[in-house]
């Protein structure tokens, strides 16, 4: 398939960009880059604010279980904390909380070191914060505030492998909820929708490629929230129009749990179809940027982590059906 094929090498050039420390890929020509500038003021002033400038305070002990609470932290932008909610309960973190309890039938201590507006670059003070708790597992949704800000992709995903590498080397297994399809936002208008569109699923297979490579897994938002942001955006979007409404948060935490309990070895990891289960880890990255809730993880093929076209990874096509109940059955 074309798409994928160059979305791999557009990957590989901004991965490699990032781990050489060069700018890597521009989404923008100069020809173009200042029609988009003035349809991205328009667009801003379009979409407006939500509810506040963060989301509600939602750290806390979730799951009315008994024993040691295991410790998960959010990390990332405005998606992370649930900028727009005005409830706890309805943001990512508590949803994956109350999840990963009832998975594990254990207290989840939560903790969001999330922040509204923060690039990939703002990782790093997030990651002191984590860390602080000791956490078993920390969850990163990040990539939006890059495009917007047109922050070169490959300088985003320096600052995301360095915090990735930062949690591995501490413990802490590490779940990233890659870029979302900005094409959906109905404020934004053409060309810049496209232009947002392609960069968006650019820097999310680079995500993965870095975060992969890293020792974490990822998750494909792309598909995920890309649809059905745009088949029912009064339902998806919030007020602003911008960030996700409860259902479009429920949507994110519910692709991203299976990860977070494999990730912790409380979910089973489900058999992947015939001939797509292994693949060169540039390849798989860009396979998954166009498929719903697709995880990406490293692997081994007879005992090797690299072959001929570079890393191994599993593509992981999970079930947007898994339950809790699924889970706590063993049935992958």
């Amino acid at each position: 398939m074309v798409w994928p094929a160059g979305m791999a090498r557009a990957a590989r050039r901004i991965a490699t960009a990032a781990a050489l420390g060069g700018g890597g890929l521009t989404a923008l020509g100069a020809t173009a880059y200042g029609l988009l500038i003035a349809e991205g003021l328009l667009a801003r002033k379009a979409i407006g604010r939500p509810h506040g400038l963060d989301g509600p305070p939602s750290d806390g002990t979730y799951g009315d279980f008994a024993g040691e609470p295991l410790k998960m932290a959010m990390l990332g932008d405005s998606t992370s904390v649930g900028l727009g909610m005005t409830e706890a309960a309805h943001t990512p973190g508590v949803l994956l909380a109350n999840g990963l309890a009832a998975v594990a039938e254990r207290p989840v201590q939560l903790l969001v070191a999330g922040k509204s507006g923060a690039p990939s670059a703002e990782l790093g003070e997030q990651v002191d914060k984590a860390l602080a708790i000791e956490p078993d597992v920390a969850i990163i949704f990040v990539g939006a505030n890059d495009i917007i800000t047109q922050t070169p992709p490959a300088t985003a995903v320096r600052h995301l492998t360095k915090a990735v590498r930062r949690l591995r080397d501490a413990g802490v297994e590490v779940v990233v909820g890659t870029c979302p399809d900005l094409g959906t936002v109905r404020p934004i208008a053409q060309p810049l929708r496209w232009v947002t569109r392609r960069w968006s699923r650019q820097l999310a297979a680079a995500q993965t490629v870095a975060v992969v490579d890293a020792g974490g897994r990822t998750v494909a938002f792309a598909d995920v929230l890309g649809p059905e942001f745009a088949t029912n955006p009064t339902e998806m979007f919030g007020p602003d129009r911008f960030h996700p409404s409860a259902r479009g948060y429920a949507q994110a935490a519910y692709a991203v749990l299976p990860s977070v309990c494999a990730a912790l070895r409380l979910w089973p990891e489900p058999r992947p179809a015939r001939g797509e289960a292994l693949q060169p880890i540039y390849l798989a990255a860009a396979t998954a940027a166009e498929e719903p809730g697709t995880e990406v993880t490293a692997t081994r093929v007879d005992g090797r982590a690299t072959g001929l076209h570079g890393k191994w990874a599993t593509l992981l096509r999970r079930r947007l059906g898994e339950t809790v109940d699924d889970a706590r059955r063993g049935t992958p």
